[in-house]
């Protein structure tokens, strides 16, 4: 299991959590088993979310493995401009 920090937006989608877990081996399976687990999280996720895997923002590889220790964190897209 992956714990995954929650940006503080998003915690209401996922019944109020700040930490949520989920089986996960890669960003792909992080990202499909939370919106499985918190159904609500779901179009926020389509629309784009970014993954911090121990300090690093992960843009578009969804095979970017996970270790179970990592430090995780998911945050509404950021975007520049």
């Amino acid at each position: 299991m992956v714990e995954v920090n929650l940006w503080l937006g998003l915690r209401d989608l996922a019944d109020g959590n700040d930490k949520v877990e989920v089986d996960a081996k890669n960003i792909g399976e992080l990202l499909s088993g939370l919106a499985a687990k918190y159904p609500r999280l779901e179009p926020v996720i389509e629309a784009g979310v970014s993954v911090a895997v121990d300090g690093r923002l992960i843009f578009n590889d969804l095979t970017e493995p996970i270790a179970e220790d990592s430090e995780v964190y998911l945050l509404q897209q950021l975007k520049g401009g």
